[in-house]
């Protein structure tokens, strides 16, 4: 798929041109050009062998003499690091005629090898494996004896020096016998449990992952369409497939609140991937034409407890307008072994988080008593939960990613910072959508952004990308204000006070209560966590490990850090309704809350002099003011 640039000033285009070539160089790799490759690469990909979780790759490949740089994709959109594993790379043979030519590492850059293709060669065989983890993991592929999750960047040696965009494919996949399969590629044919696929830009097939399973279930959010959005379910279990009429009628919603929001569509056709299962339930990555979701066993039988877990698919929906169609420049690249860059990641991420959840609560999705919930929790961890604030912007956490990446656990995070361009970019643009509403005296809106910004030239897929400069432009032809200088404030800001000015403007304060509701003891249990935060500061596993420990919070002071067991509380055996007795009995007496803890062999005890209570944070309304987020949530 071509990328145009047509919005993009030349001189910056230029600049991109040239970071690519110098990323290229510096890592010794031929440039990356605009140029078709010499024919179609034929990929047939085996995930049949669930037993020991591997694929395997036979990959045919156009050439000519000379030497050859074959590259394993590292950086893939949408996990904004260099996420795939070269280590995943096992077995390789090349074979040119039917006998094996040598290859080698390139020094600078292990995703790329290099090959001399010998006179009077035109094709080159490729033979490989994949090896994936034995549970599903971050961004791996995964294959289970119910499930299959195949992401096409690890099955795939590419030749360097061409855009993804001008490589073409033409990939089959092999499934388990009787397997049913869900994507954004259309089967050209199959036959024997094989899978061929229409041909298709290498672009776009590492952008189209397939899930496939043993149960499984079609949905049609919009009959009749001819730009078709399917929900393709997969489940662990029959009986998890079962959707009522409430449910079908709540997705269909939440297509028909996007089209009333942004007005276009970008994608030919739309497939909503979503496993069901307890060794899935983490997933969630958008695509341009499809994205994965995971969520537990019984997610519709338990349909009206979790409606915590329902908010990923609204979200990765989303990214389709921002992010895939609408793509920061500077997180466009040609192929995917050019570093990318992620400045921009508080408007792909932080706006579609905050379109996510407009979208669940316009969508019937998720109740506006259950949104006001989600919000309160969000402002209180910005505000109370986040002392990582007083030393770093919010701007610095959009290289996370890059720099630690999910893989790498951290000690601190509430120090640390981790992402923090989700939730908290996410109350950026409250702030900024409250303040077009009151600056028009409610005339205008975000929404108005949103279809000005994603909702133009209806039917394009290509991406078409933007700057900062373009995000301003667009919120000044909206409203005029210093958007500029109000964005750059809050992203660069470094200090205690998070931006939770939007929820005042709407007309609602962070509060607390002593009382957890409902959906917050159901997530607790959903989770097995329980969370006390926002009293003795740290939040306890099922096992009664320590996962977390708020910095510089009553558990912190005590001398907790996260990893001991908690095995007693005041001499009574763990349980979370035995600590929450023991935090409400110190708020009116005299004794601390004390906690006997396990750490390898050794045990001791921790005593917590706190007397604030239970504390968990809810939202209420300020008088006098008018209710401006109920209408914001309200269906269209």
């Amino acid at each position: 798929m071509l990328i145009c640039m047509k919005r993009l000033p030349q001189m910056f285009v230029v600049s991109l041109a040239a970071q690519a070539f110098g990323s290229a160089m510096a890592q010794n790799l031929p440039p990356p050009k605009d140029a078709p490759y010499l024919g179609a690469i034929e990929l047939k990909v085996d995930a049949t062998d669930v037993d020991h979780k591997v694929l395997r790759v036979r990959e045919a490949l156009p050439v000519q003499a000379g030497p050859l740089t074959l590259l394993y994709p590292q950086w893939i959109p949408g996990n904004h690091a260099p996420t795939n594993h070269v280590k995943r790379l096992a077995a390789l043979r090349i074979e040119a005629n039917g006998k094996p030519l040598a290859w080698r590492r390139n020094p600078d850059n292990f995703h790329a090898l290099s090959v001399d293709v010998p006179a009077g060669v035109s094709r080159l065989d490729l033979q490989f494996q994949q090896v994936l983890p034995a549970e599903a993991a971050g961004y791996d592929a995964y294959i289970g004896r119910k499930i299959i999750d195949v992401q096409w960047q690890g099955a795939v040696l590419y030749p360097a020096g061409h855009y993804a965009s001008r490589i073409e494919v033409d990939a089959s996949l092999r499934l388990p016998a009787g397997w049913q399969h869900g994507s954004a590629l259309r089967p050209a044919a199959s036959a024997r449990d094989e899978l061929r696929f229409e041909r298709v830009s290498l672009e776009t097939l590492l952008d189209s992952p397939v899930f496939a399973g043993m149960h499984a279930k079609r949905v049609d959010l919009d009959p009749g369409s001819a730009r078709p959005i399917f929900l393709d379910l997969f489940a662990e279990d029959p009986a998890s497939l079962d959707m009522k009429d409430e449910h079908v009628a709540a997705y269909r919603s939440l297509v028909q609140q996007a089209d009333r929001l942004f007005g276009a569509r970008h994608f030919a056709h739309y497939d909503m991937l979503l496993a069901i299962g307890d060794e899935v339930d983490s997933l969630g990555l958008e695509h341009h034409q499809s994205s994965e979701n995971g969520v537990k066993s019984g997610y519709f039988k338990d349909w009206a407890t979790t409606p915590f877990a329902r908010y990923i698919t609204p979200h990765e929906f989303v990214h389709s307008w921002n992010g895939k169609f609408r793509r920061p420049a500077d997180l466009w690249t040609p192929d995917f072994n050019t570093t990318a860059r992620n400045s921009l990641l508080w408007v792909y991420e932080g706006q579609t988080e905050y379109w996510g959840e407009v979208l669940s609560a316009r969508s019937g999705m998720i109740s506006l008593a259950d949104m006001r919930e989600r919000f309160a929790r969000t402002a209180a961890w910005a505000q109370h939960g986040n002392p990582g604030r007083n030393w770093r912007s919010l701007q610095t956490t959009t290289d996370d990613e890059i720099t630690a990446g999910r893989e790498l656990p951290l000690e601190w995070p509430s120090l640390q910072r981790f992402e923090d361009y989700y939730s908290e970019g996410m109350l950026i643009w409250l702030d900024v959508d409250t303040r077009i509403r009151e600056l028009s005296g409610g005339k205008r809106s975000l929404d108005d952004f949103a279809r000005g910004f994603f909702g133009v030239e209806d039917g394009r897929v290509a991406p078409l990308l933007y700057t900062f400069d373009d995000v301003v432009a667009e919120l000044q032809r909206v409203q005029p204000f210093d958007w500029a200088g109000f964005l750059r404030a809050k992203l660069d800001a470094i200090g205690p006070d998070a931006p939770i000015d939007g929820l005042a403007r709407a007309g609602w304060r962070l509060a607390w209560t002593a009382q957890q509701s409902e959906v917050a003891k159901t997530a607790a249990a959903y989770y097995e966590r329980a969370d006390f935060s926002y009293s003795l500061g740290l939040q306890v596993g099922k096992d009664g490990r320590i996962t977390d420990v708020l910095w510089d919070g009553p558990a912190y002071r005590a001398g907790l850090a996260k990893g001991p067991t908690l095995l007693a509380v005041n001499l009574r055996g763990y349980k979370p309704d035995v600590l929450q007795d023991a935090i409400t009995a110190a708020s009116s007496g005299t004794q601390p809350v004390e906690l006997l803890l396990k750490e390898g062999d050794d045990f001791r005890v921790v005593r917590i002099d706190y007397r604030g209570g239970l504390r968990y944070p809810t939202l209420e309304r300020i008088e006098g003011k008018p209710d401006l987020l109920t209408p914001l949530l309200s269906a269209r």
